[in-house]
């Protein structure tokens, strides 16, 4: 299965000011396409590409280097832009979210603080997640492009803390890029979606 870049579930403007039309050209048209162009190729060289992406990150992670940055970063990127809409973020969840957020996490505002320190700690580039493991929610953080399906995990919620996600908004103002994510951006409704899926 040929890695594609999809089109951005909004305008470019969407998502001002907290995160900038520059921000999402750059981000999506250039380095997003530049995993996709890649993981192609090393798919193909691998023999992987009959793959479904979730195998190929699977099989790749501590063999091939190259194919499995490539792999995670488009994986994580196809979801990244869904985790995000206009008006989004802050603390009304959709009921069933609610009710696993107060259960496994300790409710809206502990979610918050750990999810946004996972963020900032995360040394240079790297994700924050919170991923459905043996049935319960998860606060963690990854580096570079590795994500909670090589550690038995699936993510329902990721935030890209790579330098390009926030650079020319915050500059080196890491936490303020967090910030902005988790009060104005979350979609919930997404979340909850993968939520599902995850626990079905």
């Amino acid at each position: 299965m040929a890695f594609e870049l999809p089109a951005l579930p909004y305008d470019y403007e969407a998502l001002q000011p907290y995160m900038s039309k520059e921000t999402l050209e750059y981000h999506h048209d250039k380095h997003h396409k530049a995993y996709v162009d890649n993981g192609n190729k090393l798919a193909a060289e691998a023999g992987m590409e009959g793959k479904s992406l979730e195998d190929i990150i699977k099989e790749s992670f501590g063999k091939n280097p190259g194919l499995f940055n490539n792999a995670a970063q488009h994986y994580n990127h196809v979801h990244f832009w869904k985790w995000m809409r206009k008006g989004g973020g802050g603390n009304k969840l959709p009921g069933k979210l609610q009710k696993a957020f107060d259960s496994d996490l300790g409710g809206y505002d502990k979610f918050k603080a750990d999810f946004a320190a996972a963020g900032a700690t995360q040394f240079g580039s790297g994700w924050a997640w919170v991923a459905v493991k043996d049935g319960k929610l998860h606060v963690g953080k990854t580096p570079n492009g590795e994500n909670p399906l090589v550690h038995g995990a699936k993510p329902i919620l990721g935030v890209d803390v790579w330098e390009h996600s926030y650079y020319i908004d915050y500059r080196n103002a890491r936490p303020k890029y967090l910030e902005a994510f988790i009060d104005n951006l979350i979609n919930w409704d997404y979340v909850l979606e993968c939520y599902e899926k995850a626990t079905a």
